[in-house]
């Protein structure tokens, strides 16, 4: 039989059957005292005291960083598209020579409106029926034109975004009942009013 295990030995197998947990649950774990008994040898006290001492220290999930080098904090830049930015950035969906030929001005619009001056309530509504009543004549290519904005904030009590109505035409479009009508939307070539208006190209109505 081996020997009795000391009371330092008996705490350690302790602090380690605490922090241990079962991963194999088909097979019986480790007598960790047993390994003691088998080879007292190889943890004489100095180790024993460093063993107890890096189970009991705080859990951490960071690696350790070696003495004399700082660690740099993690950034995780998100960068918001503008509004201009997310239409450019949409897919193309009709056809890549069309498209290519109105952004560059060649196509004539067979319709326009012009929302520049009206207030959010008014024009959300004056859009809708105009894309709307375009899309059952059966016309493909509107001209929006929404204006560039204000220059700067007026300094009222209510912060006012530049460009409100360039902001929102976007989003109004890609919404229903209006996306079921609208196959691409992109900025306006500037013979046509460049970034204070926006080509519509509708579906076809079938």
């Amino acid at each position: 039989m081996g020997r009795k295990l000391r009371p330092e030995e008996v705490a350690l197998w302790r602090l380690v059957a605490d922090r241990t947990e079962r991963l194999d649950h088909g097979h019986k774990p480790k007598d960790f005292g047993a390994m003691l008994n088998h080879e007292p040898q190889k943890l004489g006290a100095p180790k024993r005291r460093k063993l107890i001492e890096a189970l009991t220290a705080p859990a951490t999930n960071t690696a350790a960083i070696p003495t004399g080098i700082k660690r740099k904090p993690t950034t995780h830049i998100t960068r918001v598209l503008s509004v201009s930015d997310q239409v450019k950035a949409a897919p193309v969906r009709m056809d890549r020579k069309s498209f290519d030929q109105m952004k560059r001005g060649k196509l004539k619009p067979e319709g326009r409106i012009d929302l520049h001056g009206h207030t959010v309530d008014r024009a959300h509504p004056m859009l809708s029926r105009f894309i709307l009543s375009a899309y059952a004549d059966g016309k493909r290519l509107v001209l929006v034109i929404t204006g560039k904005g204000k220059e700067r904030d007026d300094g009222g009590p209510i912060p006012v975004r530049f460009g409100v109505l360039r902001h929102q035409v976007p989003q109004w479009l890609a919404l229903t009942p209006l996306s079921s009508a609208v196959l691409q939307i992109t900025q306006a070539h500037d013979r046509h009013g460049g970034g204070g208006a926006y080509y519509v190209y509708l579906r076809k109505n079938r």
